[in-house]
């Protein structure tokens, strides 16, 4: 089962993505960057494949840059 993480660059876009998902009834966890991710920041949100779609959108329709990591 592949597991997928949004990362962030900065604690701050991490935990504002946090908001945006319980706003959005986006199931996540808080969790570790992967290393291979070479994320800025260490902070890291998995969520659930069936959710990628509709959290990338509203993450992006409130501006919180991210990128996406799947392993």
């Amino acid at each position: 089962m592949e597991r997928i993480f949004f990362t962030f660059s900065t604690t701050h876009h991490a935990l504002w993505a946090e908001e945006v998902a319980h706003t959005a009834s986006v199931p996540c966890e808080i969790v570790p960057a992967p290393p291979d991710a070479h994320a800025r920041c260490n902070l890291a949100l998995e969520v659930f494949q069936e959710d990628v779609t509709r959290f990338s959108e509203a993450l992006k329709g409130e501006g919180v840059e991210f990128g996406l990591w799947r392993v």
